[in-house]
């Protein structure tokens, strides 16, 4: 049985466990993540691959709909809130489902089986899409920064640098670059798809913003990025198909 990855998210500790509980229940779901605010999803998001969300409204620092809106690749959506006021807006983000608490199992359950059934569907659809053609992509993402989620418009990324669990992204035009926690095949896997390549183990660099490369060493603008032996050849390559 193919399952669905899937996180909780809710600022009352009660309630997560709630959820956490009735979806271990279901079969075709595997919990990844239980996260108390969107700052805590967003670090599960950029980690793992996510199916389906499990998500409050009334959170304090962001509501869940903004959270959701905020998301460059949504996964689909199920609100668990005690109040009813949201539906209207929620339904018209094209969430899956609406549960007002408390919610019966029979009730989650259902949900539950209406998201996974969009969830085969979109499998099937994605294979047949990649078989024909590759599926287009956003061409930005949202990352962490300081409790805030900023939004970087690849086409402006010049490259990016791995330190540990931070990464620092360089963008043309703007002095500092951005920090934010999250790992270099995370950020790397965003990237691949715009002509970005990982040269060194702690560089990835746009290969559109590259003004030279002599002796193993990329320049771009008064920047110097070293290309490692393994990546040499890889590098000389697709710079030679542009």
């Amino acid at each position: 049985m193919e399952k669905m990855n899937c996180i909780v998210l809710d600022d009352e500790s009660m309630g997560r466990k709630l959820v956490e509980e009735n979806v271990r229940q279901i079969p075709f779901l595997n919990l990844v993540g239980s996260c108390k605010n969107a700052f805590e999803a967003m670090e599960v998001l950029a980690k793992e691959p996510v199916d389906l969300i499990f998500s409050d409204i009334q959170m304090p620092g962001m509501l869940g709909t903004q959270f959701i809106q905020s998301l460059t690749n949504k996964p689909l959506v199920i609100f668990i809130t005690a109040y009813d006021q949201y539906a209207v807006e929620s339904f018209s983000m094209d969430v899956v489902d609406y549960l007002v608490k408390p919610v019966s199992m029979e009730r989650f359950s259902l949900a539950c089986h209406k998201a996974y059934k969009i969830f085969l569907a979109e499998k099937t659809e994605h294979a047949s899409v990649v078989g024909s053609q590759k599926a287009s992509k956003e061409d930005f993402f949202f990352v962490n920064v300081e409790y805030s989620l900023v939004k970087i418009p690849i086409p402006q990324v010049t490259h990016i640098e791995g330190l540990k669990d931070y990464i620092k992204i360089y963008l043309e035009g703007e002095k500092r670059p951005i920090l934010t926690k999250m790992t270099m095949k995370s950020i790397e896997a965003r990237v691949v798809d715009f002509m970005f390549m990982r040269v060194h183990k702690s560089f990835i660099v746009n290969l559109r913003k590259i003004n030279s490369i002599k002796h193993q060493r990329i320049k771009i603008g008064e920047i110097e990025i070293p290309v490692s032996d393994s990546h040499a050849a890889e590098l000389l390559e697709k710079i030679g198909s542009l």
